[in-house]
């Protein structure tokens, strides 16, 4: 008998499809027990602040803590049941309280703490909060470890030449120090974005008055605002100065920055991408035992760790503009679907944020450079390379008005040559164009070596690095995980 026969649901999503999220810490801080164990927290907490401000029975808080241990229910089950109401935390409530009745052996009413003046989309908005928030501290994690990477290669190859490219051309000298810091630039900057979030709490009731809040707390001396902050502190959650049912500034401001994040990881990952083609050869990817190999081709080694962060990258947007779509639809003060279509939009962002970081940090700790091939490609252009430099400091020793047009000529003839003659052609030109007594052979030359028109690269990279000290040092110490322990 199949699963489909029996009603039941035995196949969970392991990201068979999402190669990108399926990892272990993907699943530990987003997958169902993680959302399912958030709103027992929730409901724990809830507990714990009403018997501390004396409106449940004394020892409510202990039982309903014990009652909300994950493991002890069905997560299957939860989410078909989860269909009768529209909402995953309708079905959970009633497990909720049987376990709670059960481990109430003394008979204090423990159940009383349970959900009391609370509605489904308080719980489920302080879970998915409170799981969005444990999340980004995981992301926060792989990010620093991949910026203090990148900030290393910016300053170990401050001086190392490559090519600019500008509308897939060659445009200018470049260093492959400033490419990483400006890499480092757009990661720093999300992150930080990231970072300065807020994560509320929700408490407002059926219809967000705190109606059923203000019955509770009447004649108690706290208020529901009082316990909404209580609430909040328990969590670990940011207060909030009234209830924020169908104002979703919260969500679109957390989903923009995970988008922003995808964004600076898909920048990387397309550069990569492309230095490392066989024919460019400027980077190439860790490599890993059983990596990137192909069905077909044995010789292949594809570079999947930057494919997987682009694919996350062009996912990322649309999940984004669902939440803005849904907080646009949010109507009345209880919305109906749009709050439904926020939910699995805001957890797929957290996953593909999640799974890209992951990712990129390997492909930046092990990223292979080879300045060699890039000289070789920044020297394919030849001194051509250079005519910006040239017209800007020869253009003024020349007689005439027309100086600039002169030198513009001799590039517009070197052009017309075969590629493998264009270096020879364009010195010539450029010497019958200005004579020796202007511009001497020496500094023609200093004018021809890309490494003399770099710019500013240098303090550009120097300032990129030094405006996110946060982000550029490697992190000192393990950061702490979840449980309190440390992830290396």
């Amino acid at each position: 008998m199949t699963s489909r026969e029996t009603g039941s649901v035995t196949d969970g999503d392991v990201g068979l499809l999402s190669p990108v999220s399926a990892s272990p810490l993907v699943a530990e801080l987003t997958g169902d027990r993680a959302v399912l164990a958030a709103i027992l927290r929730v409901e724990a907490a809830w507990a714990a602040v009403l018997e501390g401000a004396s409106l449940a029975p004394a020892g409510s808080a202990a039982v309903v803590a014990a009652a909300a241990d994950v493991d002890s229910y069905d997560l299957a089950g939860v989410a078909v049941r989860a269909q009768g109401g529209a909402n995953p935390v309708i079905p959970l409530l009633a497990d909720l309280r049987g376990q709670v009745a059960a481990l109430d052996t003394a008979g204090i009413g423990a159940a009383k703490a349970v959900h009391t003046s609370l509605t489904s989309q308080d719980v489920l908005d302080s879970a998915l909060v409170l799981l969005a928030r444990d999340a980004v501290r995981g992301l926060l994690t792989e990010l620093k470890a991949t910026t203090a990477a990148l900030a290393a290669l910016a300053e170990q190859h401050a001086g190392t030449l490559c090519v600019g490219r500008s509308l897939t051309q060659h445009s200018l000298p470049y260093s492959f120090g400033l490419k990483a810091a400006q890499w480092f630039h757009g990661l720093a900057a999300a992150a930080r974005r990231l970072e300065s979030l807020d994560f509320p709490v929700q408490t407002g009731g059926a219809a967000g008055t705190l109606a059923a809040g203000l019955v509770l707390t009447d004649g108690s001396g706290v208020s529901a605002f009082e316990l909404s902050d209580r609430l909040a502190a328990e969590l670990g959650l940011a207060p909030v100065p009234a209830p924020w049912h169908t104002n979703r500034l919260a969500v679109t401001s957390l989903g923009d920055a995970l988008a922003a994040v995808t964004d600076a990881a898909g920048k990387i990952a397309s550069d990569v991408l492309f230095l490392c083609r066989p024919e460019v050869a400027e980077l190439a990817e860790p490599r890993a035992a059983g990596r990137g190999g192909s069905s077909a081709m044995p010789h292949k080694q594809n570079p999947v760790l930057s494919v997987l962060v682009r694919s996350a990258a062009l996912q990322a947007p649309g999940q984004a503009a669902q939440l803005h779509l849904a907080a646009a639809t949010f109507n009345d003060e209880r919305p109906d679907g749009a709050w439904h279509s926020e939910w699995p939009a805001l957890r797929q962002l957290l996953r593909l944020g999640l799974g890209a970081a992951e990712q990129l940090r390997e492909l930046a700790t092990g990223l292979q450079v080879f300045p060699d091939a890039m000289r070789r490609n920044l020297d394919l252009s030849g001194p051509l390379l250079l005519s910006e430099a040239v017209a800007a400091a020869v253009a003024p020793l020349l007689p005439g008005a027309d100086g600039r047009s002169r030198l513009q000529a001799a590039v517009d003839r070197t052009l017309q040559v075969p590629a493998a003659e264009q270096a020879a052609t364009y010195r010539r030109l450029l010497r019958e164009a200005v004579p020796a007594d202007l511009l001497p052979d020496a500094r023609l030359e200093e004018l021809l070596d890309p490494a003399n028109y770099l710019g500013h690269a240098a303090d550009i990279s120097r300032r990129i690095l030094a405006a996110y000290p946060e982000y550029a040092a490697p992190a000192s110490s393990p950061t702490p995980d979840l449980n309190g322990a440390s992830r290396g």
